[in-house]
């Protein structure tokens, strides 16, 4: 196989040791590039889920209700990635992290440019919802190849000691990718007429990923395989007469340990993530914040987050994964009470600093979090292992908590956030334990480490 790169794959170990760095930071660039393209996508359907799609394709129902309703077709795409990371995991483990990284960005662009194209429910009815639906599960299963994929790349051309900083770029995707597509969305929520908006400003970011796509596809193209994959690969074909391996799947399942750690350490991460992007933009234009002002501080708060994620990535090189995100998740939740007080200011300085300060606490427990699930996997199950791990993560922390957190809030009549709390809460005694239990793994040999 040869790629566009200035060294062809079977030749990255030969790289002096210059070259290695060079082609490191190569990598590390087209992950974090391309995870903020493809989380552009994912997370501008959770803004458009709380603020467009509860009108546009939920319109027969009450407001509280077609919320509801419309995060739910916000769950099918977390719903669809433990199936993403489960597939590109498989084949990324067989065939190549690289190949798996280009198909996951083509369905991905795919997916979101049909969103912007689906017609609304005053046309077509309830199959609005439907297609909508479908659409999303396509981005779920394309997000969870994508992340494990970006992850391990930027991890695996990486030496011991910078791991953590290397992996975290693929996470540092997320808030810009969220920073964009909020951005985006708001300056046209900002600058159309409230009609024009909801008929057909909002589908125009859905329809820019088709040039995204475009820009991820040529990055992709430029970047060489992982050297720690093609080593297993060539020790494979030299030990060819041994006993057939596992199916990557297989092998993580029948010892699960590190695949259920994973998955409960990373979930009450993905809850306050999502909290933030859909929850708490509701919240905040209830009590009087103008929709487009609400989304630019988010993604204000993003843009700003981006450093710390890598940031705090780095000191867990230093100080190891389990303490650094053990922290984080301690003064996020402290944090809860004064930043819902802060969300009904109807202040925007108050609302830009209290995302800023929630966003910066969650960089905490989001940064090391790469590297800390992929390094619980060996080789030839890495790809496997940390998507499932990842994805499962995401499904139990994001996928439901926007529907479990209107409902609960409902069950108040609006009236008190103590329930949603109190939740949150739970949820980080959950992440906290599972981190406690697995080992640290800042110092381990990738390269002999096996699951």
């Amino acid at each position: 196989m040869s790629v566009s790169t200035p060294a062809p794959d079977a030749a990255v170990e030969q790289l002096t040791p210059a070259q290695k760095r060079k082609e490191s930071r190569r990598v590390i660039l087209s992950s974090y590039l391309g995870s903020s393209i493809e989380f552009y996508d994912f997370l501008l359907y959770a803004s458009a889920s709380a603020l467009i799609f509860p009108t546009v394709f939920f319109n027969n129902l009450d407001p509280l209700a077609g919320t509801i309703a419309s995060y739910g077709t916000f769950a099918a795409g977390y719903l669809a990635r433990p199936l993403g990371g489960a597939i590109f995991g498989h084949f990324g483990d067989k065939l190549g992290r690289k190949k798996m990284l280009v198909l996951s960005m083509f369905i991905m662009g795919v997916a979101s440019t049909l969103i912007g194209l689906v017609p609304s429910a005053a046309t077509i009815g309830s199959w609005g919802a439907v297609i909508l639906v479908m659409l999303r599960m396509c981005q779920g299963i394309a997000v969870g190849g994508e992340w494990g994929g970006a992850a391990l790349m930027a991890l695996e051309h990486s030496e011991k000691g910078r791991r953590g900083f290397a992996a975290s770029f693929t996470n540092a995707g997320a808030p810009t990718g969220a920073a964009l597509g909020t951005f985006v969305l708001g300056t046209f929520a900002a600058v159309l007429p409230h009609e024009d908006f909801m008929t057909w400003g909002w589908r125009v970011p859905f329809l820019l990923s088709f040039v995204l796509l475009i820009i991820g596809m040529i990055v992709r193209s430029k970047i060489s395989e992982s050297p720690i994959f093609l080593a297993a690969l060539e020790k494979d074909k030299q030990t060819k007469n041994q006993p057939k391996k596992e199916l990557p799947i297989l092998e993580v399942l029948r010892r699960p340990k590190a695949l259920i750690l994973t998955m409960l350490a990373g979930a009450s991460g993905f809850a306050l993530q999502v909290l933030l992007s859909t929850f708490s933009v509701s919240y905040a234009t209830e009590f009087g914040a103008e929709r487009s002002a609400v989304l630019y501080a988010f993604a204000i708060a993003s843009v700003i987050s981006i450093f710390f994620v890598i940031f705090f990535a780095h000191i867990s090189d230093k100080l190891g994964r389990r303490p650094v995100m053990i922290v984080g998740l301690v003064l996020f939740v402290a944090f809860l009470p004064p930043f819902f007080a802060m969300m009904e200011s109807n202040n925007w300085l108050l609302i830009l600093a209290a995302f800023v300060i929630a966003l910066a606490l969650h960089a905490v427990i989001y940064g090391p979090l790469a590297a800390f699930i992929s390094e619980q996997f060996g080789t030839g199950s890495r790809y496997t292992g940390a998507s499932m791990g990842y994805q499962l993560a995401t499904l139990i922390g994001a996928g439901f908590t926007p529907t479990i957190l209107a409902s609960l809030y409902a069950s108040t009549g609006g009236m008190s956030v103590t329930p949603v709390i109190m939740y949150l809460i739970g949820l980080a005694l959950v992440s906290a334990t599972a981190i406690l239990l697995t080992r640290e793994s800042k110092n381990l040999d990738l390269e002999t480490h096996e699951h």
